[in-house]
Formats: structure tokens, sequence, C-alpha cells
């Protein structure tokens, strides 16, 4: 790979762009707000030219869109564009059309796997796409992620992964409920975790955020608003069908926003349970 161009430095994005600079690869890193980084590069369309893969990882849609305005106009035949952000179907679609347009290749790539996992290189790779193009940025991904999972054309994978943080969504909040209930009947956290170990009821999420809800650092791995954000995706894309979890939840969130938690993990939501609990250690 001769330059790859990392779009977005997030959480996630800068956490991908550190690995693959550490790997020896030749970087270019662009993100709105300037980074003191030796690959950074402040100019987007600069960053893009000549690159062989493009990595954009942001927000939400129109994020994406904002950079495709940039990207596509200094798009040649034979660049790839990953898109590695959460949206939707539709909006994935439409931004596959604008870059294949020009001759270039469009990969949908979104990931599960917070922080944690980038930094060890465990991403999760949704893919939607041909097997082709999936191959051309093989080499790449297997240097970020642990699997690279085909889902299928273009709009599957962004549609498995809201699915996918619907589940966690639900989960978390179920998990949330649990704790704030056994906390309010004074059991100690130690004992509510070491029963949830035995029980069917244990999961990978529940052991990733348990040393979070119990020392109550609600720093962010995975960022409330971005959780709210994928929701209302999720609703957008239910359309007519009923999910009563996903609209209880998506107005959860959103007390949340409005009550300053947005940078805050989602899991921090659970101060809205109890909030003049104290978290027990």
């Amino acid at each position: 790979m001769k330059t790859v161009t990392i779009a977005g430095l997030g959480i996630i994005g800068g956490t991908w762009a550190k690995n693959l600079h550490e790997d020896g690869l030749n970087i270019r890193a662009w993100n709105r707000t300037r980074r003191d980084l030796p690959y950074f590069a402040p100019d987007l369309a600069q960053a893009v030219t000549g690159s062989e893969i493009i990595i954009i990882v942001v927000a939400d849609p129109p994020a994406v869109e904002d950079m495709l305005k940039v990207i596509v106009p200094q798009l040649k035949p034979g660049q790839l564009v990953a898109q590695s952000s959460t949206i939707s179907a539709a909006w994935t679609r439409k931004f596959s059309a604008l870059v294949e347009a020009t001759g270039a290749l469009f990969l949908e790539a979104p990931f599960t796997g917070s922080k944690l996992a980038a930094e060890a290189r465990q991403t999760v790779f949704y893919l939607g796409g041909t097997k082709e193009v999936i191959e051309k940025a093989r080499p790449l991904l297997t240097r970020l992620g642990s699997n690279l999972l085909h889902i299928g054309p273009v709009g599957t994978a962004s549609s498995l992964k809201l699915a996918m943080n619907l589940n966690l969504a639900v989960m978390a909040g179920a998990l949330s409920e649990s704790l704030t209930l056994a906390r309010n009947e004074g059991i100690p956290d130690e004992v509510f975790f070491d029963a949830l170990h035995l029980n069917a009821g244990r999961s990978g999420l529940s052991d990733l955020k348990e040393p979070k809800f119990r020392s109550g650092d609600f720093s962010p791995q995975f960022s409330l608003k971005h959780m709210n954000k994928d929701l209302r995706l999720a609703l957008e894309t239910a359309g007519n069908l009923d999910l009563p979890a996903a609209k209880a939840l998506k107005s959860f969130y959103d007390r949340g926003m409005s009550g300053g938690m947005a940078e805050d993990d989602f899991i921090g939501m659970i101060r809205l349970l109890a909030p003049e609990k104290k978290t027990q250690k």
C-alpha cells in the first residue's frame, strides 16, 4: 500500500491512524480540528490525492457528505473509499453512487468494537460490496481488525451495524436498570457482578462495562451522542416496523443529551435512573 488516508481522527480513527503509522505505512490523516501529529494533513483534498485507500470514519451522514464534497472531485479510477462511519443503508447507497461515478471503488465498512478493541487491533468489520473490492482492502483492514465479515451488497452492512447497536443499547439499558434496582436494595456492586458472572444474562458487554459501572467512570469508549444517533437511524431504517424498546430508548437517550451527557460513555445513562444514589465500590 503506497498511501493510506484516514479522514476523521476521533476515538477510533485516531487509534487506527496511530496503529498504521507505527506499522510504517505512509499515512495521511485529516481532521476538522488540527492535530499535532507527524502524519497530519491540514488539507483534505491534498490528503486524498493519489491515496490508494481512503477510510472515512466520522460521526454521522452529514459529516460523511461534507467530506465527500471535497473528496469526490479528487478521486481517480482505482482508488478505494472505505466508508466506516455508522450510517444507514439509504445514505450508504447514495454515497456509493457518488464515489463509483468517478471510477473509484466503494467499500461499506462499518465496524464493531470500542476504543479498547481498536487499540488491540480487534475491530470487527461488517463489509458491504463485491468480493473483489473486499480483497483489495483486506491487507489494510487486517492490520486494524480481527474479523472481516462480508454481509452482502452495499447497504446490508450498515443495516446490520444498526441492528447490532440497537442490541447493545437494549442490553446496556437492562443492565443499568437491574444494577440500579440492586443498589436500591442495598446490594453491593461486587455481589451484583459476582452473581451476574454465574448468570445466563452475563455478556461481553457486561464484562466490558463492569469496571466503568463500579468506578463511576463514564469517560467514553463509545459516546452517548453516537448511540443516540444510531438509535435514530435504526428507527428511520425500521420504517413501519414496531420496535417498542428502540422507541423507548430513543426517548431516554434524548433526556441524556439534554442533560449534558452527550460526550459521556453511553452507559452514563444510568445516572438518570437514580441520580441521588452514589456508585458503590
